[in-house]
């Protein structure tokens, strides 16, 4: 008898033979498929994506006194102490390479779920190929709508979507508008794969709806060699906020040109991606004074609840950083994944399945500001709360909503 494809069995060859049912009972390590681009252009997300995963292993696998699923004890109780194993794939940012990953992890790693991918254009394919293979897919941190809209049955995503994270920006607006402040008119500018699309998308309803005028909506191809046109389009249209939708080496590029080109928007609300990411800032900080983005996370949020800063400090320890909005949603998107699978008993991809649609995470027992991690029936935790960050004197700081914002917004930008 030969052990499915779901199962994972990393023990002795004599208990192979006894079947699958055996195989669970003696599993010593829970196999877990991690892709992510871990070179190309995005190569340093998939880095301190590999460090924010192994912070969240550690936490499961050892002894932490931890108000989070799994810390307490070693490995996962539900399956006799199992320990997590990761297992890295390498997708390029290409969606056809994450198609091949995928399958590779499934058929020939043994992994019993999948956690990905950064970019939304490589969980549209990854997420297929673990829907055929019958294999839970956990997408950490891809944030179009449209994901978990494809009648997937075994797709998941605790974090906002960018519709959620879109209304959080109008509603912003709104607030400030009776503030007294002018947000009239909106520039939109987005880069032409999935995660752009859905975001112009979002926030085009959204400015319908509100009664902001978009007086530029400019959609650039990603990693072009050249903004000198569209940013010269943005100039002239000379909008109250733009709106960018645009990955790291895009954003850096847009940035440099903005001042090449004597452009200084009055205010600057991201769509996260490049807005978020510490090689931005180190690139062209000094021209982003005032910057704000969307997020998922705010570090704001140990000084009310102490482990935060904790496993930060650890993550910090392996990767020379803090927690941002990306690395937070994927140590997030570890510990649920790992919580249903040891609440499931098994690595069995449908019981795994049904364990995560049993979801209900508290939200005081994760890092993040969100109310509870419970999945609806497609699969998007729709109790994940969005913050506005703001970047100020070298540092994000909380400023909407309102409850945890901690210090007042700046605005505009630049006067």
């Amino acid at each position: 008898m030969t052990i499915s494809r779901r199962n994972v069995l990393l023990g002795a060859t004599a208990a192979a033979a006894l079947g699958p049912m055996a195989a669970r009972a003696q599993t010593s390590e829970v196999a877990i498929g991690v892709i992510y681009p871990l070179s190309g252009a995005s190569a340093q997300i998939g880095v301190d994506a590999q460090r924010a995963f192994e912070t969240a292993a550690d936490i499961i696998n050892k002894n932490y006194d931890f108000a989070l699923p799994l810390a307490k004890g070693e490995g996962l109780p539900g399956l006799g102490g199992a320990k997590v194993k990761l297992v890295f794939a390498d997708h390029q940012a290409d969606p056809q390479k994450g198609r091949a990953e995928a399958e590779r992890l499934i058929t020939q790693d043994k992994v019993c779920a999948v956690i990905g991918t950064y970019q939304s254009a490589v969980a549209v394919t990854v997420s297929q190929i673990c829907e055929r293979y019958g294999v839970p897919f956990l997408s950490a941190d891809n944030s179009s709508p449209s994901l978990h809209r494809r009648g997937l049955k075994f797709y998941f995503r605790a974090s906002p979507h960018d519709e959620m994270f879109s209304t959080a920006m109008f509603d912003f607006f709104d607030v400030m508008k009776k503030k007294g402040q002018k947000i009239e008119t909106l520039a939109l500018f987005h880069e032409d794969t999935i995660f752009g699309t859905d975001s112009a998308n979002a926030q085009t309803k959204l400015a319908n709806e509100r009664g902001y005028k978009i007086v530029s909506d400019i959609k650039y191809r990603a990693n072009s060699p050249s903004l000198t046109a569209e940013v010269q389009q943005l100039k002239a249209a000379n909008a109250d906020v733009l709106m960018p939708s645009s990955y790291t080496t895009d954003a850096i590029l847009l940035v440099k040109t903005m001042a090449e080109l004597g452009y200084k928007p009055k205010n600057i609300m991201a769509q996260d991606a490049g807005f978020s990411e510490k090689a931005t800032y180190d690139a062209v900080g000094d021209k982003l004074e005032g910057v704000i983005s969307r997020g998922s996370f705010s570090l704001d949020l140990a000084q009310k609840r102490p482990m935060v800063g904790l496993i930060n400090e650890m993550y910090r320890a392996k990767s020379g950083k803090d927690f941002n909005d990306y690395s937070s949603r994927q140590f997030m998107g570890l510990i649920v994944m790992a919580d249903a699978i040891n609440r499931a008993k098994s690595t069995e991809g449908d019981k795994i399945r049904e364990a995560l649609v049993a979801t209900d995470m508290p939200g005081d027992t994760t890092i993040m500001p969100w109310k509870r991690v419970k999945f609806d029936e497609m699969g998007q935790n729709n109790f994940a709360d969005p913050v506005l960050l703001q970047y100020a004197a070298k540092n994000f700081v909380t400023i909407f909503p309102e409850q945890v914002a901690v210090s007042e917004a700046i605005w505009p930008m630049n006067k």
